[in-house]
């Protein structure tokens, strides 16, 4: 059904376009938390030695450097753990089950990072210019 050629010539074109979302969608979460932009009053005051302000950290620093693909591999593979953590320290609690605890977007960034530090950052990267 798929031409296998095709496929293999767009595949680093997706995997980078895949980063790029990625690290985009992360990274906000960086922002909302650390610049409060988006606004979300569930982060006012929020302490940046904190566990939730580290968090923020990863997510703001990490999500910039996976956006840009830069360091891409063990960058990625640093925020696949945070995303693991998130997941049993704040959803499996609730209920073992992502849809039932609301963690569906924890394990999908878990994965989809586990993916890059295996994958690499695909095309449209500093990583790729840097030739790594």
């Amino acid at each position: 059904m798929f031409n296998t050629q095709f496929c293999d010539k767009w595949t680093p074109y997706v995997l980078g376009l895949l980063r790029i979302i990625t690290g985009f969608l992360f990274l906000q979460h960086g922002t909302s938390k650390l610049l409060g932009m988006p606004h979300n009053a569930m982060f006012d005051g929020l302490q940046l030695m904190s566990l939730m302000g580290v968090a923020g950290i990863l997510e703001l620093v990490g999500g910039a450097l996976i956006l840009v693909g830069l360091f891409t591999r063990p960058v990625a593979f640093v925020l696949s753990g945070q995303m693991a953590v998130a997941y049993f320290m704040a959803h499996a609690p609730s209920g073992f089950l992502p849809i039932a605890n609301h963690g569906e977007l924890a394990v999908m960034f878990s994965f989809v990072f586990l993916y890059f530090s295996v994958a690499g950052a695909g095309k449209f990267s500093i990583d790729g210019i840097r030739g790594k």
